[in-house]
C-alpha cells in the first residue's frame, strides 16, 4: 500500500507572529519554522499502516526552500521519500490555491491513501483535506481517531458527542486524522542520518501545469485587505479591600458591562 502524507511547515506555535506590511501575508522569516504539530500524527499513522501492510510512505509539501526541513524530519521518522513543490509563485496561496497545488502534485504519484493532519496551526481552517479530495474525485474520511485498512477498504472511527461514527470507503481515499489517534515517534539518530540519503523530488508550478495566476496572491480567493498591530496591554486596575471591596469589584464589572 502506497501512502502520501501532506505536511506543512508553520511558524512555531509559541512565537509572536506578525503580518508583513508589504503584502499583508504572514511574516515567516521573523519566527522559527517547524513541522505543523498535527501533521506529525499523520506521519505516524502512515508509518503504522506501512508496518502492517507494507508499501511506501511519501511526504509531500509545498513551500519555500526552507520547507524542505519538514520533509527531512518526516523522513527521519521513517518515511521513504519526499516531494517538495517549491516556486516563488506559491507565496500567499490561500486554502483554495493550496488544494489546487497539492492535487496536481498528487496526480504525479501513485497512491492508495493520502493522509493529512486535520488542520494547520497557523490557519486553523480544517478545509484543505476536503478540498483536495474534491479536486481528486476521491472519497474523504475526516477527523479520524482510528484508521483500519483491509484489502481495498479503509475504515475510520470519528469521535462524536454521542460516541463514534464509523465511516468506510474504497481506496484510493483521502483521510485526515486528529491528535488523539496516536503518539508520534521521535526520530532516532540512525533515522536522522538515513534521512539525508533518502530521495526528495522537487517540482515547480510549470512541472504541475499551473500558471502563476492560478496560485499565490493572484490566484487566491481570500486575502487580507487591512490589518493593525495589537495595541499594547494596558495596566490593570487594583482594588484595595477596605471593607467595600465587593462593591468596588461590582462597580468595575458594571462599568465594563460584564454585569
Amino acid at each position: 500500500m502506497n501512502i502520501v502524507v501532506c505536511v506543512k511547515q508553520v511558524p512555531d506555535s509559541w512565537a509572536e507572529k506578525k503580518l508583513n506590511p508589504s503584502d499583508s501575508t504572514l511574516d515567516r522569516d521573523s519566527v522559527d519554522a517547524v513541522m505543523n504539530e498535527l501533521d506529525e500524527y499523520a506521519v505516524e499513522e502512515a508509518l503504522v499502516l506501512q508496518e502492517a501492510h507494507g508499501g511506501e510512505v511519501t511526504i509531500l509539501t509545498m513551500g519555500p526552500e526552507k520547507a524542505g526541513e519538514t520533509i527531512r524530519k518526516a523522513l527521519s521518522m521513517g518515511a521513504d521519500k519526499g516531494v517538495h513543490v517549491v516556486d516563488a509563485g506559491l507565496h500567499g496561496s490561500d486554502a483554495v490555491a493550496t488544494s489546487a497545488v497539492l492535487a496536481k502534485a498528487l496526480g504525479t504519484l501513485e497512491w492508495d491513501l493520502v493522509i493529512f493532519g486535520i488542520e494547520s496551526t497557523d490557519a486553523r481552517m480544517s478545509v484543505v483535506p476536503a478540498m483536495v479530495a474534491e479536486r481528486l474525485g476521491s472519497p474523504q474520511l475526516s477527523f479520524a481517531t482510528k484508521v483500519d485498512v483491509a484489502d481495498s477498504t479503509v475504515t475510520i472511527q470519528r469521535q462524536t458527542e454521542y460516541g463514534f461514527d464509523t465511516v468506510e470507503a474504497k481506496t484510493p481515499a483521502v483521510v485526515s486524522v486528529v491528535e488523539k489517534i496516536n503518539e508520534p515517534r521521535y526520530p532516532s539518530f540512525k533515522g536522522i542520518m538515513a534521512a539525508k540519503k533518502k530521495p526528495v523530488t522537487t517540482l515547480t508550478l510549470a512541472d504541475l501545469g499551473l500558471g502563476a495566476d492560478e496560485v499565490g496572491l493572484a490566484g487566491s480567493w481570500s486575502a487580507v485587505d487591512e490589518f493593525a498591530a495589537r495595541p499594547p496591554r494596558q495596566a490593570g486596575s487594583v482594588v484595595k479591600d477596605e471593607g467595600d471591596g465587593g462593591v468596588k469589584i461590582a462597580e468595575y464589572l458594571a462599568g465594563q458591562k460584564f454585569i
